[in-house]
C-alpha cells in the first residue's frame, strides 16, 4: 500500500518540543520533495516547511523560522519536523505531503501522496 504515515504529535506545554515523523511505505521517499502542512480548526491550511528530495534545500514559513527544523533520512524512507519553543498558535493537525515535481507548492493537486496527519496541541 502506497502511503505516508505521520506520528509524534501530542499535547505539550508552551515552550516545549515535539518531533514529528513522516514515514513512507510502498514507494521511495527519496524521489520526492516533502512539505509539512498544518491546519487548525476554522483556519486555512498552511505550509510550514519544505525539503527537497536530496535534502539540500529547505524552506520555512516566517512564523516558524528558528524554531522548526525539517529534515529527512532517505535510507529510512522518513522525513521529520523538529518543533521547538512551541506556542499555542502552533496548535493544529500536521500532515506531510510528497511531490515528485513541485518543490514547496501550496497547491494540493501538485502532491502525489499525503498522510492523514497527527495532532499537535500546545497548551498549559
Amino acid at each position: 500500500q502506497l502511503q505516508l504515515v505521520e506520528s509524534g504529535g501530542g499535547l505539550v506545554q508552551p515552550g516545549g518540543s515535539l518531533r514529528l515523523s513522516c514515514a513512507a511505505s510502498g514507494f521511495t521517499l527519496a524521489s520526492y520533495h516533502i512539505t509539512w502542512f498544518r491546519q487548525a480548526p476554522g483556519k486555512e491550511r498552511e505550509g510550514v516547511a519544505c525539503i527537497s528530495s536530496s535534502g539540500d534545500r529547505t524552506s520555512y514559513r516566517d512564523s516558524v523560522k528558528g524554531r522548526f527544523t525539517i529534515s529527512r533520512d532517505n535510507a529510512k524512507n522518513t522525513a521529520y519536523l523538529e518543533m521547538n519553543s512551541l506556542k499555542p498558535e502552533d496548535t493544529a493537525g500536521y500532515y506531510c505531503a510528497a511531490a515528485a515535481r513541485s518543490y514547496c507548492s501550496p497547491y494540493v493537486d501538485r502532491y502525489d501522496y499525503s498522510g492523514q496527519g497527527t495532532q499537535v496541541t500546545v497548551s498549559s
